[in-house]
């Protein structure tokens, strides 16, 4: 059964080296009642641990049912322990947290045994001593002979082979001792049992077996037992404990320190608290600035822009001083651009004017398109006539949403500053920025002095403009075409009877407040207007010939089979300019494509820019997304990029809010860091308070692993429980924040915590708490369970 072989241990003291055992030879039998005797420091309870695998020998042979343990490694030894070997101590060892019943099933949950197997076979070791009536007691509601009762109950449950009891009376009454060793000798009628003690008396009334020790030598043996030869029939069973046991465990330990585990899980959830209120404002202001953007962003198209567009940089200057944005006073203010400003040409083709047009309908409001048409416009001073210099002066039209009336777009975005709104096809405006600025270009375009300090805007309102076809504004000569008169006699065309009088009735200035304008300073017209004029240029005289023609019919020069300028089929007024068809131009211009000359003749009906209104901001990525479909694998030159100028204004707010929240949280982290540090602290103590249990558990089995497993629990409960607490304080303290902040600001439940940042919140809180205990974890893996069993 149990054979032990020239079994050697020593321990080392610095130099000094103390012999336990000293070449041990001893036979046990299957079933007998064996009794070691002797003195303190004689090497018996040495024996009874080498023999329970709790000390490893130095030397010689511990055999089990002929399976010898030379090589065994450590999960062998635990593994011997839980299906081999039953211990009983002087001292009971019972683990204090536990209830009898579950003191008593803990080897047999080691093992693995199913829960309804493992409860029953427990109460039947607890009938066995009497103790059925107490299962869900305490052990320290018991007696000590209670206690020794449950001591061998808990070696009796897993039915292991043999059963180690070590001075099992020591601490009890004469009565009790005799009790207790009644049933120690029961239990060796079928199994095998080793008492270490002191008492010779109990050894010769109860043992079958005397075994004397002095000095590490087995002296004598009152029943020795000759080697016999066995054949290994001897089959270990891996113990393993599961995290759920693990958690079992420590919870009920934690439950007896209620106030340190709560005042430790607070602590720790203070970091949480602060990350949380932090994120929960982020999220709430995050919520009321999309709201708010959503509102005042929403009717923001995405546009696609064909001409090139002066952008202002910063506030201007005047002399000294700068102009207030949204003046009151009726003054157009006319100033220099040449300074602080930058532009931007894109690519518009017919084929992508198609694509547009197929997008799907469910996405959009509708979709405005601005035709900057080349149209023949003459102003006069009274005296003289000459064509609206178009590269001095926006000349542009206005868009309006499809399925709207005429002028919505102006009276949504725009404030009349004098005049009206326009009312018919005829009708223009004079758009000025936000400064009622024009530039000295525009000013002069128009025919009046720019030179001045301002100009009251109610001399502008009524100022007429012609609009000349291009049949009376040129005429045939041979081959080619010239306009029909000198500059010295524009004011012929210009009082003409076919002419079509432009009545500039408003001047308007967008909106305070509004972010966005697709209408640069200048005039504005009617898309009725600007397709009136390209019907009527299509069917022209000089368009018909240009059409068939291989020249400019302007100027006489070749035309290009390629694309100039930007590269763009319509390059906005660069085209008229280089075709030669202003009034008075002469030669000399750059070569075109028929393309590029007909657009500068006003035979194109595409739009210099497109402007799409998606539904709400959702519907806007779809949108965006059909629009970047069209420039993948294209080359950069043909893509076409469009300003969505809502997702500008919506990141740069984002980064700004992220930017803050991701300083914040840093510094709430700091309690983080900290709450780890205590953690670690505090499981450090709870191994120190729970070495004997960490002994009991490796006496019963246990893996170091499981050791582990045990420690990382108890983190993974605190953690758990910081994490809920800190949440749930969040949840409370938002109540009382959102009170202040809405009597400060007016903002209504700006702090609301996203659900899934407070489920991250606590799986990093249970994350840095097992973090923080690990390293005492490993420490009280590391234990000698001889070492943990006798500490108190």
């Amino acid at each position: 059964m149990l054979q032990l072989k020239n079994v050697t241990k020593s321990y080392r003291t610095g130099e000094f080296t103390q012999v336990a055992l000293d070449k041990i030879n001893l036979n046990f039998r299957k079933s007998e009642f064996v009794a070691i005797l002797g003195q303190s420091g004689s090497g018996k309870t040495t024996l009874l641990n080498i023999i329970g695998g709790l000390d490893q020998y130095d030397s010689g042979e511990l055999i089990i049912n002929g399976q010898s343990t030379e090589h065994f490694k450590d999960s062998d030894w635990d593994a011997y322990r839980n299906n081999s070997v039953g211990f009983i101590f002087q001292s009971y060892n019972l683990i204090s947290h536990l209830s009898l019943l579950d003191n008593v099933e803990m080897g047999m949950t080691l093992s693995g045994v199913a829960s309804a197997e493992k409860h029953r076979k427990a109460l039947e070791a607890l009938e066995k001593v009497g103790l059925k009536d107490h299962i869900h007691k305490k052990p320290n509601q018991l007696s000590g002979g209670q206690m020794q009762r449950v001591a061998i109950a808990r070696a009796l449950a897993n039915n292991p082979d043999i059963i180690l009891a070590d001075e099992p009376t020591g601490a009890l009454d004469t009565e009790t001792s005799e009790q207790i060793m009644e049933l120690i000798k029961t239990i060796a009628e079928d199994k095998l049992v080793i008492m270490v003690t002191h008492n010779p008396e109990l050894a010769e009334s109860y043992a079958d077996r005397i075994i004397r020790f002095s000095d590490g030598h087995a002296v004598s043996d009152s029943n020795p037992l000759a080697n016999q030869k066995t054949t290994s029939s001897y089959k270990l069973k891996e113990t393993s404990m599961s995290f759920f046991t693990a958690l079992k465990l420590s919870g009920k330990n934690i439950a007896t320190k209620k106030w340190r585990t709560g005042l430790t899980a607070f602590a720790s959830s203070i970091g949480i608290i602060g990350i949380a209120l932090i994120l929960s404002l982020s999220n709430g202001f995050d919520k009321q600035i999309s709201s708010y953007e959503t509102g005042a962003l929403s009717n923001f198209p995405i546009s696609i822009n064909q001409t090139a567009t002066s952008v202002q940089i910063g506030p201007p200057d005047e002399g000294e001083s700068k102009l207030p944005a949204y003046p009151a006073e009726k003054k157009l203010y006319p100033y220099d651009p040449s300074e602080n400003s930058r532009q931007h040409t894109n690519v518009l083709t017919k084929e992508y004017i198609d694509y547009l047009n197929k997008i799907d309908p469910a996405l959009i409001d509708g979709i405005s398109y601005t035709r900057s048409v080349n149209m023949n416009v003459l102003v006069s001073d009274g005296e003289k006539a000459a064509a609206l210099d178009k590269s001095r002066i926006s000349l542009t039209a206005y868009p309006s949403k499809q399925g709207s009336e005429t002028g919505s777009y102006l009276e949504q975005y725009y404030d009349v500053l004098d005049g009206k709104f326009p009312a018919s096809k005829n009708d223009v405006v004079l758009i000025v920025d936000e400064y009622n600025r024009l530039t000295d270009a525009a000013v002069s375009a128009l025919g009046l002095d720019y030179k001045v300090d301002s100009i009251d805007l109610g001399d502008l309102v009524g100022t007429k403009l012609k609009l000349v076809m291009n049949n009376d504004y040129y005429r045939k000569n041979g081959d080619q075409f010239v306009v029909n008169g000198t500059a010295a006699n524009l004011m012929e065309l210009y009082n003409s009877p076919k002419a079509e009088t432009l009545n500039i009735v408003g001047v308007l200035r967008a909106k305070e407040g509004t972010s966005i304008s697709s209408l640069n300073p200048g005039i504005a017209y009617s898309d009725e207007l600007a397709a009136s004029f390209i019907a009527d240029a299509q069917k022209s005289e000089i368009v018909l010939a240009q059409q068939k023609a291989d020249f400019n019919v302007l100027t006489g020069q070749a035309l290009s089979d390629e694309v100039s300028g930007s590269g763009s089929a319509i390059a906005g007024g660069s085209p008229l300019e280089r075709m030669g068809a202003g009034a008075g131009a002469a030669g000399g211009a750059a070569s075109l494509t028929k393309e590029e000359a007909l657009a500068s003749l006003g035979a194109t009906d595409i739009p210099t820019s497109v402007s799409l209104y998606p539904i709400d901001f959702s519907a806007k990525e779809s949108v965006i997304a059909y629009l970047d479909k069209w420039n993948e694998g294209r080359d950069t030159k043909d893509q076409v990029i469009y300003t969505d100028l809502a997702a500008i204004v919506t990141n740069i707010s984002g980064s700004i809010m992220d930017g803050i929240t991701l300083v914040l949280i840093a510094f709430a982290a700091i309690s983080l860091v900290v709450s780890l540090i205590m953690i670690a602290i505090i499981t450090y103590i709870s191994v120190m308070e729970r070495t004997k249990e960490i002994g009991v558990l490796r006496a019963l089995g246990a893996r170091k692993k499981d050791i582990t497993r045990v420690f990382n629990a108890e983190t993974f409960i605190i953690g758990a429980c910081s994490g809920i607490l800190g949440i749930g304080i969040t949840y409370l303290l938002t109540i009382p924040v959102n009170a202040i902040l809405q009597n400060l600001t007016d903002l209504s439940n700006v702090a609301q915590l996203n659900p899934l940042h407070a489920l991250i919140l606590g799986v990093i809180s249970v994350g840095l708490t097992m973090i923080g205990g690990s390293i005492p974890a490993k420490m009280a893996a590391k234990k000698d369970p001889v070492a943990a069993l006798r500490s108190e």
